[in-house]
């Protein structure tokens, strides 16, 4: 074979991995612009929405281009998502298209229920009787075999297995970017750099189950009492031995905070929720208070992680998701920690908050914040036109 050949072949295989990669990225556009998870074209709150060329991911990595590589969720991450101009994924009532519509007697409000929410009680209906079953199973190894199950961390991960199947069978398994390493687990499933604080927003039901998918070490919830009703949920979290609180009980909330401190000391992390209840609109809520203390008395970092869209995806009206994950742009960031020493509580109450906001949407963050970016912004815009 002559020189000149030889010289040609690098270009011919160059170019056949070019073409293969935009043949795949044609029909994988196609095939996702036509299903139910991308609504290309569509109009929500007014805005045009683009379509998303998710999952391109699909194709063996030889064959990848490195346009493709890049996706438009990794291309964007290097940018606070609250700099980024991305419309809402809210969907209107008409955009919905609810099924059944009823009111609830516990919370006495208006609930509904579509396709894609039919589609995750299935889902929820053929998993969780086997999630339930392995909890059994794992307590009761816990309890007959001494140090099976310290921590209750494999009881846990029952959990965390079930949440990352659901989501995932229902197309619902959120970006998780931001320092994810961190989160490394050790040999006994604790942290490799030791025990945090966790802290997030709060604005869906479906934050418990968006948080298992990133949270791998063991860890204790602080959650609401009522919360043991609840089937699966109930379960884990008491057979988890994590940390519930009574808001009407004064002696209760002491004993959540000192059980939560003693975790801490003991190396384990703490995942708690600032706001204190969950946002009836997705945006950001004031903090309560003594959340940051903990932290403070047991001399371990903050964590804060940005959850955002799950007010989309499952909203306070929806009985279930009311889309999916892919279509409402579920999305987990972990935010570098935020050392607690010498600081007060107010001080760290302020990092938090302006770390969650930097990775969440506009229509997550408070309106007292958006009317004040506005006003910014008008005024600089009224300054450049004076010049």
């Amino acid at each position: 074979m002559t020189s000149r050949k030889r010289s040609l072949i690098p270009v011919i295989a160059m170019l056949s991995r070019a073409s293969l990669s935009l043949a795949f990225n044609h029909v994988s556009s196609s095939l996702l612009c036509r299903g139910s998870f991308t609504r290309s074209n569509s109009i929500i709150h007014g805005k045009q929405q683009q379509p998303k060329h998710a999952a391109l991911t699909i194709l063996p990595a030889s064959i990848q281009s490195d346009d493709m590589l890049q996706s438009p969720s990794s291309v964007s991450s290097h940018v606070p998502l609250s700099l980024q101009n991305h419309p809402s994924h809210v969907l209107s009532m008409e955009e919905l298209h609810p099924i059944f519509k009823f009111r609830s007697k516990s919370s006495d409000k208006d609930k509904v229920l579509n396709a894609t929410g039919l589609h995750h009680l299935v889902v929820i209906l053929l998993t969780m009787p086997i999630w339930m079953a392995g909890m059994k199973i794992t307590h009761w190894l816990g309890d007959t075999i001494e140090g099976f199950d310290n921590n209750r961390a494999k009881f846990d991960y029952t959990g965390k297995i079930w949440c990352r199947t659901y989501l995932s069978l229902t197309n619902s398994y959120p970006i998780l970017e931001g320092d994810v390493n961190r989160l490394k687990v050790g040999p006994h499933g604790e942290m490799s750099e030791g025990a945090c604080l966790f802290v997030a927003n709060h604005a869906s039901f479906l934050d418990i189950a968006v948080l298992c998918t990133v949270l791998d070490p063991v860890f204790k919830f602080i959650a609401k009492d009522s919360l043991k009703k609840f089937p699966g949920v109930g379960m884990q979290l008491v057979g988890g031995e994590h940390v519930l609180i009574d808001r009407t009980d004064k002696r209760s909330q002491l004993r959540t905070f000192k059980q939560a401190i003693n975790y801490l000391k003991d190396g384990i992390p703490i995942m708690a929720f600032p706001e204190g209840a969950r946002s009836p609109d997705g945006r950001l809520m004031e903090f309560k208070g003594g959340i940051f203390s903990m932290a403070v008395k047991a001399k371990v970092p903050i964590v804060p992680l940005s959850i955002a869209n799950t007010h989309a995806v499952m909203p306070s009206l929806g009985f279930l998701p009311v889309q999916s994950g892919r279509s409402g742009g579920l999305r987990v960031y972990v935010h570098d920690p935020i050392d607690v020493d010498g600081k007060s509580e107010e001080e760290i109450a302020r990092e938090v908050r302006e770390a969650l906001l930097r990775e969440l949407p506009a229509d997550q963050h408070p309106l007292d914040d958006v009317a004040d970016d506005l006003a910014v912004n008008n005024a600089e815009t009224k300054e450049m036109l004076r010049a």
